[in-house]
């Protein structure tokens, strides 16, 4: 089968290659990249994150990638958003107030309740509250890694496709037309981890068959 080019955007924060190189595990040509002609190219488009809502946001500015992220989103292509990349692309955060986010899903970013260790550091199951093709070939209850204290919270709920139980329903996940985001690391999550980048990878081949 052919190697989809997916571009994992480079805005210079933490450490990306993770995310690149368990997309190549799955049969990605997987490029870390900020060059405006590789991301246009590519079948697919994934914007990872670590660190804080606001520095996060910052650097996407800085780096001329924010354009980038809403022309891949409007072009129809396969596009992944990882942990704060979820985050990002919602309307604003409660942990960087004033810092407003791409606003492509409606949502506030907010923490984790009070009752709870924060950071979320762990393996958590999730609960798939609705059918979606990157789940495919997955467990009812798959087993993901998280590291986060917030979690988005959407305007409108019929965009959560998955759930984790962490004091509150945390959203896990979230499908919007070609986005599908997620709260969790995959590239950190093993076996189920890898089979969603897998699913996410066939997206992109199809796509590239079409395009």
């Amino acid at each position: 089968m052919s190697a989809p080019l997916i571009a994992v955007l480079d805005y210079g924060i933490g450490n990306l290659r993770s995310a690149q190189k368990a997309l190549q595990k799955v049969g990605a040509d997987a490029r870390l990249t900020n060059d405006a002609g590789l991301v246009r190219d590519a079948a697919a488009v994934v914007l990872p994150g670590v660190g804080a809502f606001g520095a996060c946001m910052r650097a996407l500015k800085e780096s001329g990638l924010e354009s980038l992220v809403r022309e891949s989103i409007t072009s129809g292509k396969p596009f992944l958003g990882i942990c704060v990349g979820m985050q990002m692309l919602f309307d604003d955060s409660e942990e960087n107030p004033g810092v407003r986010g791409l606003g492509v899903i409606d949502g506030t970013v907010r923490y984790l309740p009070d009752n709870v260790k924060r950071p979320q550091m762990q393996w958590n199951r999730l609960q798939v509250t609705q059918p979606d093709a990157m789940f495919a070939g997955l467990p009812a209850e798959p087993w993901m890694y998280f590291v986060h204290s917030l979690h988005p919270v959407p305007s409108d709920k019929s965009c959560v496709v998955a759930t984790a139980d962490y004091g509150c329903q945390v959203t896990a996940a979230v499908r919007r037309d070609n986005v599908f985001a997620v709260q969790f690391h995959p590239e950190k999550s093993a076996v189920d981890g890898l089979a969603l980048l897998g699913n996410f990878v066939d997206s992109a081949r199809q796509r590239s068959f079409i395009g």
